[in-house]
């Protein structure tokens, strides 16, 4: 039987090059305005993957280093947010849904012992967690406040009832907001049946069994539900309070 693992190559490069070129040629026949948004997408990916595996390299041996970096992918995470959300400043409250729940759970996971205190394993675990919360924060935000724009007259209509200014901003951003849920959602779903997610493949590659690879990509999946939750919550409660605003 051959190694499970990626083979490293000019044909791996030649692969990668062609899905970019295939979806900027895709996304410019059908005008979707993102062409030339995919191909730098991909290099700003070869760039950013090539220094940070460098960089992992040196540091996942140190717990302290790795708690270091967990930091900064939040603030990349929260910065990326906040300029979804809005340009005012008021964005960078996005800090709050995008970390308030991933580096409690990922520090419990350690603390427990269900996820080994070291570089290896505690990078990857915070960064599915933040990345998650990230989209959701920037999805729930988004959609938020342009409800509330869009619907400006309900919500007046509500204030003049006597309804205090957060109760008739939500009543209005909270079920569009939610919709944010949908992608983690239905990831769950129909995990196994349609999509076999990156945890779940990454450990096959890395010579783990199938129960091993289920088992934790379970996790990750129910954690993803669970701090993508908080982050749809969060955001929405700080959109209708006027936290962050445009």
């Amino acid at each position: 039987m051959g190694s499970p693992n990626i083979v490293l190559g000019p044909v791996l490069g030649v692969a990668a090059a062609a899905a970019v070129l295939v979806g900027a040629v895709i996304a410019f026949w059908a005008r979707l305005g993102t062409a030339r948004a995919t191909v730098l997408a991909a290099g700003r990916a070869v760039l950013q993957l090539g220094a940070v595996s460098a960089l992992l390299g040196a540091i996942v041996g140190s717990v302290g280093a790795s708690a270091g970096f967990v930091a900064l992918m939040v603030g990349v995470a929260a910065f990326t947010s906040a300029r979804r959300i809005t340009r005012h400043r008021s964005g960078w409250w996005a800090a709050l849904p995008v970390a308030l729940a991933p580096l409690p759970v990922t520090a419990g996971l350690v603390a427990s012992g269900v996820v080994p205190a070291n570089g290896v394993a505690i990078i990857p675990m915070a960064g599915i967690l933040i990345g998650g919360a990230m989209t959701a924060t920037s999805l729930a935000g988004r959609r938020a406040l342009d409800e509330l724009t869009a619907r400006r007259g309900e919500v007046e209509a509500a204030l003049s009832l006597g309804f205090l200014d957060r109760d008739a901003a939500i009543e209005i951003a909270r079920p569009t907001a939610a919709q944010a849920m949908v992608p983690a959602l239905d990831q769950t779903r129909t995990v196994g049946l349609v999509t076999l997610p990156g945890a779940f493949v990454g450990m096959l590659l890395g010579g783990a069994t199938p129960i091993q690879a289920g088992a934790v990509q379970l996790l990750v999946l129910v954690l993803l539900l669970a701090v993508e939750t908080v982050a749809v919550a969060v955001t929405v409660e700080l959109v209708c309070r006027g936290v962050i605003h445009r």
